[in-house]
């Protein structure tokens, strides 16, 4: 855990402090739910929750805690609830009473569905849920990178399942994580990394990788190549970009093997007809290596294209199945100026040029885990009932300059069809909580599973388990 973070109490918003006075008397819990309002994609892909309830909800609280936060809040300026901490420290061992449920990782729903829910379970904690908002709710983070990733992955299936023999063997690479450098923290590094590698196993976030073991328990999730960056290749001076080349070649260039060098440190079309495909181009086919040119200036789709062409014309290609060119002995990873919108503009422009995608790679940084927020899903949490005196009612916003943020009423749940795979928010009866087969009709069934109860972790998910569900 971050060591600013490492007290629940003060990991929250201030005015979440005096919301314990500001329920009605008599009310005994609270249920919130979280969903996508919509947003840029219309399915979420839903992950990261694990992670958070690990290092966050699973320590418990204790009295150094409740100390620390009593100085801090009277300093600050807001009320703050000691005997309601104090309760959980000496009835619960620390543990906070909360009942969380979700969907399980891994699964892609629709937006403005309920994909969590949580609810107090101590009649004393009813503020609990709602404190707690603010923690839970950074899940919009991984969920969305997990889904921009996602989505992308579906684009690049799509070119390869028309342009290329063997689809299935070469997705798990096409989309390479370049973005650690550009997101605000280790942490977001790792969850956001973690999150892309849910859909592919190409990464250069190391942190991502060491967020899956830690939290999902996988060894390792993802690998990289040797690649030159540009200071590796201009320290050698102009004059010495072709030793700088040939260097890498002779560095890493084995049977078998696959490295990357960027080629436009001074003129990119030089690099290729003059150097790799001419001074070098014998030794590159006599080492058995896979030489990956990457371009790294220019308008992405025409310097993709070139790139390829000019490749083409000093290494050749085949003409696969399909009817598209593969190249021999050389690969491209495009790492500039790629986003969602421009991997399919690139992608369109080579097939129409009669290239399989399955010469291009990509590498995509700011775009991937930092050029998104909250509102790129629009993602909310949000309270929908309140047992008051012994009765559950329906609580909800709708607000008449903005009916969007109209929120979901009563103690919910998420149905699935198992036949058709649609989901659809319904309403829980009375106290229950989960929904009854009988009750949601033939063929839907809840789900919404238990993941944490009372300060356990009651449900885990592995990483392979995520994977192989988004990918269903």
């Amino acid at each position: 855990m971050h060591p600013i973070a490492h007290n629940l109490i003060l990991n929250t918003d201030s005015y979440k402090a005096s919301h314990w006075l500001q329920y009605p008397p008599g009310t005994q819990a609270g249920f919130f739910y979280l969903e996508s309002r919509g947003g840029e994609y219309e399915r979420t892909l839903f992950f990261g929750l694990q992670a958070i309830l690990k290092d966050y909800l699973a320590t418990p609280i204790t009295a150094a805690m409740i100390a620390e936060a009593a100085e801090f809040w009277a300093a600050h300026g807001e009320p703050f609830n000691a005997e309601g901490w104090r309760h959980i420290l000496t009835q619960h061992g620390g543990r906070l009473p909360l009942r969380i449920r979700a969907v399980a990782e891994g699964t892609v729903v629709p937006t403005h569905q309920a994909l969590m829910t949580l609810e107090s379970t101590d009649e004393r904690c009813c503020w609990l849920p709602s404190y707690l908002e603010t923690l839970l709710l950074r899940v919009w983070y991984p969920i969305t990178v997990a889904t921009v990733s996602w989505h992308v992955k579906q684009v690049i299936g799509e070119f390869l399942a028309r342009t290329c023999d063997n689809p299935a063997t070469e997705l798990a690479f096409k989309l390479h994580d370049f973005g650690a450098r550009g997101v605000s923290s280790a942490e977001s590094a790792a969850l956001g990394g973690m999150a892309h590698l849910v859909n592919f196993q190409g990464t250069d976030t190391v942190l991502g990788i060491l967020g899956a073991r830690r939290w999902y328990g996988e060894p390792m999730a993802g690998f990289s190549i040797p690649a030159a960056e540009h200071s590796t290749i201009t320290a050698w001076g102009r004059e010495g970009e072709l030793e700088a080349y040939r260097n890498m070649l002779r560095q890493f260039g084995k049977p078998g093997a696959v490295f990357a060098c960027v080629a436009d440190s001074y003129d990119l079309f030089h690099a290729i007809e003059a150097m790799w495909g001419g001074a070098l181009r014998e030794e590159v086919i006599a080492s058995g290596a896979t030489v990956v040119v990457r371009p790294d200036s220019g308008d992405p789709a025409d310097i993709v294209h070139q790139t390829l062409s000019k490749l083409n014309a000093a290494f050749g290609s085949s003409v696969n199945a399909k009817g598209y060119r593969v190249l021999k002995h050389v690969r491209v990873i495009q790492g500039d100026g790629v986003n969602p919108d421009s991997i399919r503009l690139i992608l369109e422009r080579i097939t129409r040029a009669g290239y399989s995608a399955e010469n291009l790679a990509f590498g995509m940084g700011g775009a991937l885990l930092q050029k998104l927020n909250r509102d790129t899903q629009k993602f909310a949490l949000k309270c929908s009932a309140a047992k008051v005196d012994g009765r559950w009612v329906d609580v909800y916003k709708d607000p008449v300059t903005d009916h969007g943020k109209a929120s979901k009423r009563g103690r919910l749940t998420l149905a699935r069809h198992r036949e058709y795979g649609t989901f659809k928010t319904v309403v829980l009866p009375g106290e229950a909580i989960s929904a009854d087969a009988k009750a949601l009709g033939p063929g839907w069934e809840d789900a919404l599973a238990t993941v944490w109860e009372d300060g356990e972790l009651v449900r885990e998910w592995s990483f392979a388990q995520v994977r192989a569900r988004s990918a269903g």
